[in-house]
C-alpha cells in the first residue's frame, strides 16, 4: 500500500503525516508513506483542499484534519 500525504507543510499536514504514521504502526500495514509537497504534483490530485490523504493514487479524504480513529478507518476500508 503505498499512501501520501499532501500539503504545503503546513501545521495541519505535518499533523496529518504524524496521525498517519501513527495509524500504519498501530495496524501493522505492510504500506510506504510519503509527503508530497511539490504543487505542481499536488495539482495533479485535482483536489481543492488541504491536506488530503492519498491511498494507493486516489484521494480518500481533502481540506480537513482527521483524528487517528479517522485515518484508521479509512486505511482499514481499503485494505479490508
Amino acid at each position: 500500500m503505498e499512501i501520501k500525504i499532501l500539503g504545503t507543510g503546513c501545521p495541519r499536514c505535518k499533523g496529518l503525516y504524524e496521525t498517519t504514521e501513527r495509524a500504519i504502526a498501530e495496524l501493522g500495514l505492510d504500506a510506504t508513506l510519503a509527503k508530497e509537497q511539490d504543487i505542481l504534483k499536488i495539482i495533479e490530485y485535482k483536489t481543492l483542499g488541504l491536506p488530503a490523504l492519498v491511498v494507493d493514487e486516489k484521494v480518500v479524504s481533502a481540506g480537513v484534519g482527521l483524528s487517528l480513529g479517522e485515518v484508521k478507518k479509512l486505511l482499514s476500508n481499503k485494505i479490508g
